[in-house]
């Protein structure tokens, strides 16, 4: 069972290998929802996650016997890492299967803590399979990434330290994937009060513990298929799924867009890397009434390769109009091009990309097309630089942006 007592153990354990993550006030994120928002960034743990607490937690109860065996883990990338890291520490060996398309910067760092990776099937639940018969065909000790009642009383510090910091906060939001971390910050912020709010959060195309709580059971999703690679989990724990029935009071869902938009609120306003996981309790804000309250946003992870850093940042910047592209037909003559760019510089636009199509039409003295790529402050500047266009009588059309 999960007990207080096992709780402060673990508390003081996992002191070893975190670094303290004291929370951030937000000033931005309670401007825009009327309350006082609070950041637990977990993404600047060691490892990159909250992932360790857990892993570390659960290896220290194990016997020596069981260590010397090997352990054995499957994970998307932060339980690897988590795992790889505390094995290191204990001195044990650790094998994790990772699925095919984890990002490639938790392979190599699960590498780096000394772990031997296997790469295995295109989600957590087919990673998972194999490595549990891998436990079986070698001995391995199994390390479950959620479904662990050890696991979750690790995860569960980071309420305790919440509670410690903020002992009157009213909202604590989680992110869910299998509900391991959810399972220990809701049981252990009801144990120390009641009255605190626990809503977990998860990917609206991975809703694995929603469609569980409204079965009364665990279910298997059919896919996963969602950007918040951490919490792609088709089917959450059996063992802790009775914890969050008790003790989670409701969750929401988030879709993969709204990522998009909370990724450049961290980058601009807090100069922070979260991973897509990591962000779904901040895209979850606006779905609740905090106006007077006290919230805190877990950030789970910070695991992100760059090249998916890249994308993000471009569709971020187009999702809100601050980068777009419009096309216009001009006559194929000297000084219209030089028109067009004066237009757009007197409207404060910022050309970034320019395509000269002179093809389009079989009479290029009637049009050629020009496909401008703009950078814009936002929407109201977009229409402004469109209604300058039109007034112009180029008769612009916006297209699909593309950076690259």
């Amino acid at each position: 069972m999960l007990t207080l007592e096992k709780f402060e153990e673990a508390s003081e354990l996992v002191k070893k290998v975190t670094n303290p993550t004291k929370l951030i006030y937000s000033e931005y994120l309670s401007q825009q929802t009327g309350g006082r928002v609070y950041l637990k960034p977990e993404n600047m743990q060691y490892t990159g996650a909250y992932k360790v607490r857990g892993a570390y937690y659960k290896i220290s109860t194990l016997s020596d016997e069981e260590r010397a065996k090997g352990l054995i883990a499957a994970s998307a990338g932060n339980h690897a890492q988590g795992v790889a890291y505390a094995a290191q520490k204990f001195g044990c060996k650790a094998t994790i299967v990772m699925p095919t398309v984890t990002p490639l910067i938790k392979v190599n760092r699960t590498k780096n803590y000394g772990a031997e990776v296997v790469l295995y099937g295109d989600v957590y639940d087919d990673a998972c399979a194999y490595a549990e018969q891998l436990a079986k065909e070698k001995g391995y000790t199994f390390v479950h990434p959620f479904d662990d009642l050890d696991v979750a009383t690790g995860q569960g510090t980071i309420a305790m330290e919440i509670v410690q910091e903020l002992p009157t906060v009213d909202y604590i939001l989680v992110p869910i994937g299998g509900g391991g971390l959810a399972t220990g910050v809701s049981t252990l912020a009801k144990m120390l009060n009641p009255k605190i709010q626990v809503i977990g959060v998860e990917p609206a195309s991975a809703a694995s513990m929603t469609a569980a709580l409204q079965n009364g059971e665990p279910v298997t999703l059919e896919s996963a298929d969602t950007i918040a690679d951490g919490t792609a989990v088709k089917r959450v724990g059996e063992k802790i799924f009775p914890y969050v029935q008790e003790n989670l009071d409701k969750v929401l869902l988030v879709e993969d867009g709204e990522l998009i938009g909370a990724f450049l609120d961290m980058v601009e306003n807090h100069k922070m890397i979260v991973e897509n996981s990591g962000l779904l309790t901040v895209a979850a804000l606006r779905q609740l009434d905090l106006k007077g309250k006290k919230a805190v946003s877990i950030l789970s992870g910070g695991n992100m390769d760059v090249i998916t850093m890249s994308s993000i940042v471009q569709h971020g910047l187009i999702q809100r109009d601050r980068i777009f592209s419009v096309s216009v037909l001009l006559p194929d003559k000297p000084g219209e091009l030089v028109e067009v760019a004066k237009t757009i510089a007197d409207a404060q636009g910022n050309v970034i990309k320019l395509d000269h199509n002179q093809f389009v039409s079989i009479n290029r003295n009637a049009a050629v097309e020009l496909r401008i790529t703009m950078e814009a402050f936002g929407t109201e500047h977009k229409n402004e630089i469109m209604k300058a266009l039109e007034d112009k009588g180029f008769s612009p059309r916006e297209v699909s942006a593309k950076l690259y």
